[in-house]
């Protein structure tokens, strides 16, 4: 009887994605990059390593909410002092900052705790198409 591969966090290998926002709905791109910095799409995916890719999002202040999102969806913040909470719409969010927009649905998506978080540092989003990691030679990805 074969045993089932288990990848070692030594041979995992990386790749560069870079994601472009434009037109897509904010949660089918959150779903896609999460599942590429989990790891999900390899064949040699182990839940107890990290062993996804790196992914750039690009054009983030370009990506569409459906139905009434942008005036009924609301982000909170607490300062963790009295009369703290910080409120803002969703509109509010992609005209100043579209980049945690992003980021946050993304993070949502991933696993809770220290694995998680670890997936989280290997994301980039950027407001718009121009990003500094030219060098790490991204492939695109598409979502549709």
């Amino acid at each position: 009887m074969k045993n089932t591969y288990m990848q070692k966090k030594e041979t995992v290998e990386r790749k560069w994605y870079v994601v472009d926002a434009k037109g897509q709905n904010l949660g089918r791109v959150a779903a896609k990059v999460a599942m590429v910095l989990q790891g999900k799409h390899k064949p040699t995916y182990t839940p107890h390593i990290d062993c996804g890719d790196y992914v750039i999002v690009v054009n983030a202040s370009k990506v569409n909410l459906t139905g009434n999102k942008l005036n009924d969806k609301i982000y909170y913040n607490h300062s963790g002092y009295t009369g703290g909470l910080r409120e803002r719409t969703a509109k509010e969010m992609k005209e100043n900052y579209p980049e945690e927009m992003m980021e946050r649905a993304i993070k949502g998506m991933l696993p809770k705790g220290r694995l998680g978080r670890a997936m989280y540092r290997k994301l980039f989003v950027y407001r718009d198409e121009n990003h500094p990691h030219t060098a790490q030679q991204p492939v695109e990805l598409k979502l549709n």
